[in-house]
C-alpha cells in the first residue's frame, strides 16, 4: 500500500485540465469553480427550482452549504425531507424505492482518475443506484485533490484516506465504531449526453 502519499494535496492545473478531457471523452461534463461559494452558486445555476432532488450523505455538501440550501431554502422538492418523514420498520421498502431514483440526485465521489474514471465508495450502497442509473440528473461536487492519476491510485486513496476519515465521522454521527468499504461503484463512462456533471473545486473539500 502506498501509505506515504499525501492525499490532501490538490490537483495541479495540467492534472485538472487533462482530467476534465478525459471526463469529456467518457461523456461526462466536468467544470471548475475556484471555491464553495462559487460551487453553491454553480449549482443554484443547474438545478431548476421546484425540482425533485436528492442530496446524498456527503461532508463536502455540508461544508458548501448545499445540503442546508436544498433541503430548508423551500426552493426544491427535498426526497431526504421526504424519507425522515417516514418510518423505516413499516415504510422500508418505499424508502427504498424513493431513494433509489430522485430525478436529480447530488453528492461527492472519492476518487476521479486523470483517465476520467470515477470512484464511489460506500458501506451500505444505499446512493450508488441513483448514481449509476437511477437519477435523471447527476452533480457531484469533488475538491480537486480527490484527482488521482490511476485505478490503483484510486483504490488506495479510498482504502487509506477516505475510509480512515469516514471511521472518524461515523462515529461521531451515529455512534459506532466506524465504517467500511463494502461495494465500490466504478463508472468508466456515461452512455447518456449530459447525464452526469462534475463540479472540480479548487478548495480541499470532503474526503
Amino acid at each position: 500500500m502506498n501509505t506515504t502519499k499525501n492525499w490532501g494535496v490538490l490537483a495541479t492545473e495540467e492534472s485538472i485540465n487533462k482530467t476534465i478531457a478525459a471526463l469529456k471523452a467518457n461523456g461526462m461534463d466536468a467544470v471548475v469553480v475556484a471555491d464553495a461559494a462559487a460551487t453553491k452558486a454553480k449549482v443554484i445555476e443547474l438545478i431548476p427550482k421546484g425540482a425533485e432532488i436528492m442530496n446524498q450523505t456527503s461532508v463536502t455538501l455540508e461544508t458548501v452549504g448545499l445540503a442546508k440550501e436544498i433541503n430548508e431554502s423551500g426552493n426544491y422538492d427535498s426526497v431526504r425531507n421526504k424519507l425522515n418523514a417516514m418510518d423505516r420498520k413499516t415504510q422500508g421498502a418505499a424508502m427504498q424505492k424513493l431513494g433509489a431514483a430522485p430525478e436529480w440526485v447530488i453528492g461527492s465521489v472519492h476518487s476521479v482518475t486523470e483517465n476520467g474514471e470515477v470512484f464511489i465508495a460506500s458501506n451500505t450502497g444505499s446512493q450508488l443506484s441513483s448514481y449509476a442509473y437511477g437519477s435523471s440528473h447527476v452533480i457531484w461536487v469533488v475538491g480537486t485533490q480527490k484527482i488521482v492519476k490511476d485505478a490503483d491510485e484510486a483504490t488506495h486513496r479510498m482504502f487509506e484516506h477516505s475510509l480512515e476519515l469516514e471511521h472518524v465521522r461515523a462515529n461521531k454521527a451515529y455512534g459506532v465504531p466506524g465504517s467500511a468499504i463494502n461495494k465500490i461503484l466504478k463508472i468508466n463512462k456515461e452512455v447518456k449526453p449530459g447525464r452526469i456533471t462534475i463540479i472540480f473545486v479548487k478548495e480541499v473539500l470532503g474526503f
